[in-house]
């Protein structure tokens, strides 16, 4: 929420803010809990790569590990400047992340090979030079949300399809994270001005930033156990410390 200062960014030129007043703790930092509510998406996004890497899933998966981490510091940058350029740096990943998503989820049933990811790219290089001009506003939210239910039939499909109890358990998380994310990025933007008054702020788009993190890296993992399966690598779901889940693969010795 503005509040007359400009500090070391200058003025505020993003279209949008959010309840948690600026510069509150630094000079430097203009939503704090707002920028560093996102480690937690790079640290589980690089545990995800790690995994990714190490097993030698296909490379589509290291690539969606690495645009976790680009679209969280990208949501850094914005939240920490709240400027325009920034603000560009933080929702034009997740268009791409979204098109990242689709590509995964369709393409192990899409029989011209070539043309899903060449149309993909393509579509995400326009989006990218067109939303660097034009200001999208509202429209940006309903592109991405429709990006967002374009995926949801296809994971839900994966779901009923899926016989292993720990991967359900993993697609489960995914939904709740979600519902519990978007509950909190909601309130905080509907009742941004009611909450800038209240003494205690109890940082709405903040809790959507870790929730989504998790969000990610429960939707990453539940993937790379359906495509293992697809792939007759034998997955299963194995606890890292007995807490955090991952996928552990044994591939043919053919492979």
């Amino acid at each position: 929420m503005a509040d007359g200062i400009s500090s070391f960014w200058g003025p505020v030129t993003s279209t949008t803010e959010c309840s948690e007043k600026n510069y509150a703790y630094s000079s430097y930092i203009a939503e704090f809990y707002n920028t560093i509510s996102n480690i937690p998406t790079i640290f589980l996004a690089l545990i995800g790569l790690v995994n990714a890497v190490r097993q030698r899933f296909e490379k589509r998966f290291s690539i969606l590990h690495v645009s976790n981490m680009i679209l969280a510091i990208g949501s850094m940058l914005y939240h920490a400047t709240l400027q325009s350029v920034q603000q560009q740096s933080d929702e034009t990943p997740m268009v791409w992340e979204m098109l990242l998503y689709m590509y995964i989820l369709y393409s192990p049933d899409w029989h011209y090979r070539s043309t899903m990811p060449t149309f993909l790219f393509l579509y995400g290089a326009v989006f990218a030079v067109v939303h660097s001009v034009v200001h999208f506003g509202i429209g940006f939210k309903v592109h991405y949300v429709i990006l967002c239910l374009l995926c949801i039939p296809r994971m839900y499909k994966y779901y009923i399809h899926t016989q292993d109890a720990s991967a359900k358990r993993l697609a489960k998380l995914y939904t709740a994270t979600l519902s519990l994310g978007s509950l909190c990025w909601f309130c905080n933007r509907v009742f941004c001005k009611q909450i800038s008054r209240w003494p205690i702020d109890p940082q709405g788009h903040a809790l959507w930033h870790v929730f989504m993190g998790f969000n990610c890296y429960f939707a990453n993992t539940f993937l790379m156990f359906c495509r293992a399966q697809q792939r007759g690598w034998s997955p299963k779901v194995v606890y890292f410390m007995g807490i955090l889940p991952y996928v552990k693969i044994e591939k043919p010795k053919t492979q």
